[in-house]
């Protein structure tokens, strides 16, 4: 009989109610206070409920948070590496108390587990992104996640399944912990070790895989994070079906493929301890740590969070209490002289080595340039074209800001006009006044109504540029916040963003005043306007500065229309106006 390893703790969790007490709970529910889950609660509740997240048994309360946040561990003193916590608004948490039963619901307010709330608290935020990140740098996804989008109040308390998330996609690929035990069992896995990505696999993958399995003497589990990843990741549905090709790349009987719906902090080293627990629970006895894994890049100053091994040295430290074996792996390079992939250690002196780098990769693909089979099967590349177009092909956002009077719409029109004049794409306008009257028509003035009105702008350009069309935006959007999250928006729809700060003096506003908007501000007729009582935050990088006094409304477009060229989002030849030969007149 296939013996399986021990869950961490000894147990493994399930915290679904029976299908009577769950119906039951349902019905009491409706009195309860509801919480509308964010999606990376989801992907979080999800792993608690099914014990991937065993010893859990709820959201960390308070007392716990404090332990695992200083020391990696629960109160009891297991090893558990990264806090698990429910952030609610201020709102909320003042609407229940410590002993309150809530529901909990998806996006789609379908109830999916209630909660004891035992804990409520307020906490200290950088010293959490110190300790767990090693960093407080907004650069760092996670600690960006923790200051600007998780709410400011954690809920600690167990949870009881009514239903599991609903997932209609790769269904026969989704496994609890559970289901993936049983069917190690029905495979006569006894040894297995899983690999983590959140990237598309290529041959150096495969490769790296294949010894692996080897040298642990094991199958293969293809366990790829299909919840939340870093922003700007390839999407999971692309992703899972390049691992459905790659999956045939393997020997018969050797791999499989089942999807995690984890939500990853990006926090290196202690994020790889924690995969590792979470594989031990869904039955792995050995986990792949390669280099810098699950590490988000570079800092603002330019240099890496964590150290290319720092995860493997952290998880081997903790190894024992961890349970579940480390293989780890260096970088695998393509070695072209003996036409085989090696770890970098391997490479001899005198041998041809050839890398692609991701970036390197990404650049090749938006501009259609050939991927060498040595680097990426073809079916892969295949479905990765299918998902980025060349850059030609890309939707994009052009997002005016500036002052009033600065030149925004006018420098839109007639990018509009030329863009139409090329023509291959549809062209939108969302035009800061328009937009007002007709989505919102019931906001005012306040800051939290400028950012509301600058980000339903911005999720229209994102779904234009998602579908491949062209939106070109105008609003005053005088706060860098609201900007930065239009960016975000728009990149993570596959669009791309350019930012254009019309920076026209104030001076300069004033004196065009059609509107007699500044007159009126002067005589403090209208609060709250921008430039005279109300701040504007001019963008530190945007991708083009222009003051519309030092240059015709013609030069402003040609320079707009010559940067979308050298991106490649137009062809070359339509940036600029054709000019008349000499001795030629143009009419009209």
């Amino acid at each position: 009989m296939t013996e399986l390893i021990l869950p961490h703790g000894g147990e493994l969790k399930q915290l679904y109610l029976s299908e009577p007490a769950a119906l039951a709970e349902q019905r009491a529910a409706r009195d309860y206070p509801s919480w509308d889950l964010s999606q990376r609660q989801l992907c979080d509740l999800e792993l608690i409920l099914n014990g991937g997240f065993s010893p859990l048994e709820g959201f960390l309360s308070r007392p716990d948070y404090e332990r695992v946040v200083a020391e990696m561990r629960l109160v009891g003193g297991t090893f558990w590496p990264m806090p698990v916590t429910l952030d609610v608004s201020e709102r909320f948490a003042a609407s229940i108390s410590p002993g309150t039963r809530i529901v909990l619901r998806d996006p789609e307010g379908v109830a999916i587990a209630v909660m004891d709330v035992t804990d409520i608290w307020v906490p200290d935020k950088q010293r959490e992104a110190e300790l767990v990140f090693g960093s407080n740098d907004s650069a760092h996804p996670g600690v960006d996640y923790l200051h600007r989008q998780a709410h400011p109040v954690y809920l600690g308390g167990r949870v009881l399944g009514l239903r599991p998330p609903t997932h209609y996609d790769f269904t026969q690929l989704r496994h609890s912990p559970v289901q993936l035990r049983a069917e190690f069992k029905r495979r006569g896995w006894s040894r297995v070790v899983a690999f983590q990505t959140r990237n598309p696999m290529h041959r150096a993958h495969v490769e790296l895989t294949v010894r692996a399995a080897q040298q642990a003497g094991a199958k293969l589990l293809l366990h790829p994070v299909v919840g939340m990843t870093k922003p700007g990741d390839v999407d999971h549905y692309s992703r899972v079906r390049c691992y459905q090709h790659v999956l045939a790349k393997y020997p018969p009987g050797t791999a499989m493929l089942s999807l995690l719906p984890l939500a990853m902090r990006m926090g290196g080293p202690r994020e790889a301890a924690w995969h590792a627990l979470i594989r031990k629970n869904y039955g792995c006895t050995h986990f792949i740590i390669g280099r810098d894994h699950a590490g988000p890049g570079k800092n603002s100053a330019g240099e890496d969070f964590y150290g290319p091994y720092a995860a493997q040295e952290l998880v081997q430290r903790h190894q024992d209490e961890i349970g579940i074996t480390v293989v780890p792996f260096e970088q695998m390079v393509y070695v072209a002289n003996r036409r085989r992939y090696l770890p970098r250690s391997e490479v001899r002196s005198g041998d041809q080595v050839l890398e692609i780098s991701g970036t390197e990769f990404r650049r090749r693909m938006r501009a259609g340039e050939e991927i060498p089979e040595w680097f990426g099967y073809p079916e892969v590349v295949a479905e990765l074209r299918r998902t980025f177009p060349t850059r030609s092909r890309q939707g994009f956002t052009v997002f005016f800001t500036g002052l009033s009077g600065a030149g925004k719409s006018t420098l839109a029109n007639a990018l509009m006009v030329r863009l139409l004049e090329i023509g291959g794409r549809r062209v939108s306008l969302l035009d800061g006044d328009l937009v007002r009257k007709h989505l919102s028509s019931e906001l005012g003035f306040s800051k939290e109504h400028r950012d509301l009105n600058v980000l339903r702008i911005g999720y229209v350009a994102s779904e234009i540029s998602k579908h491949g069309g062209i939106a070109l935006c105008c609003p005053i959007a005088p706060y860098a916040e609201a900007r930065r999250q239009v960016r975000k928006m728009v990149e993570e729809a596959g669009g791309c963003f350019i930012e254009v700060h019309v920076a026209t003096p104030l001076e300069e506003c004033e004196r065009r005043d059609r509107k007699g908007l500044y007159a009126k501000a002067r005589q403090g007729l209208i609060k709250n306007f921008t430039g005279i009582d109300d701040p504007y935050e001019p963008p530190e990088a945007p991708e083009l500065r222009i003051d519309t006094s030092r240059c015709s409304v013609e030069q402003a477009t040609d320079e707009i229309l010559q940067l979308l060229a050298e991106w490649g989002l137009i062809p070359a030849a339509c940036n600029s106006q054709p000019q008349p030969e000499p001795g030629m007149l143009l009419q009209g």
